[in-house]
């Protein structure tokens, strides 16, 4: 019961779905980073959704504008969360200031032009990737289904034995605070989930991907001295783009 209710607790954390607070009954902050596991599941449900959306109106619209509404489904079930993530990195890591300013922009409620550019470069890229997948002949649902698994597993990856750069925030419930059990458990998941739905065909979409995740790990760490909330938006983002890249190449 309590591992259900811990999914919910991501669920309605990670997403705009509505969850009632009594369904998350006995669920603390501190048990946060035990929920690490659920992001996949998180990813799950968003995936399905998404989706959906994309099943029901390509018969009827044709694949673009189709496209253009399952990437809608996507910003409206997550309330944006990740994308304003993406927009605050790029603001702050494309400032080429020093790391208390860089994380000063970035606590920055106000959107600059790299933040802006970062957005409409993301939406359109990942519209475009949906239509060429469809054009190209391939299983855009199931891709639509797996890509925000691939999201927020990644995310684990930004977390585990990294510093949170802030004092204090939100990404300071998870950052460090998982432990290398859950880590390597939220991985297999992940890679569970994507396999078993999308094919081994997907397998090296899903390396590069990692691959990816570990190079801006690296660099976010390199210039502010850790992770933040802001940096794992974006990498949930930048590796849900670059697994969907991955699956269209030849």
């Amino acid at each position: 019961m309590m591992t259900w209710r811990l999914f919910l607790a991501m669920l309605q954390f990670l997403t705009r779905i509505p969850v009632k607070e009594r369904w998350c009954d006995g669920v603390e902050m501190k048990d946060y980073p035990r929920g690490i596991a659920c992001f996949p599941f998180v990813g799950l449900v968003v995936g399905l959704l998404s989706a959906l959306v994309w099943g029901i109106l390509v018969p009827h619209v044709g694949p673009f504008p189709a496209a253009i509404c399952a990437v809608l489904a996507h910003i409206v079930l997550t309330g944006a969360l990740h994308l304003d993530g993406l927009a605050d990195t790029c603001d702050g890591l494309f400032s080429v200031r020093s790391r208390e300013r860089i994380l000063e922009i970035m606590r920055d409620s106000r959107i600059g032009t790299n933040g802006a550019l970062a957005l409409i470069i993301a939406i359109l890229l990942r519209t475009a990737l949906i239509y060429q997948l469809s054009a190209d002949g391939l299983a855009v649902f199931t891709a639509l289904v797996v890509t925000p698994v691939v999201g927020r597993g990644m995310m684990s990856v930004m977390m585990f034995r990294q510093s949170y750069a802030r004092e204090s925030g939100m990404g300071n419930l998870f950052i460090g605070k998982i432990s290398e059990g859950r880590f390597y458990a939220t991985l297999l998941l992940m890679a569970a989930l994507v396999l078993c739905i999308a094919g081994f065909s997907s397998l090296f979409a899903l390396l590069v991907t990692l691959c990816f995740t570990l190079t801006f790990r690296r660099f976010v760490a390199s210039r502010i001295g850790g992770q933040t909330g802001d940096t794992l938006g974006a990498a949930c983002e930048l590796s849900e783009l670059v697994f969907l890249f991955f699956l269209l190449w030849h």
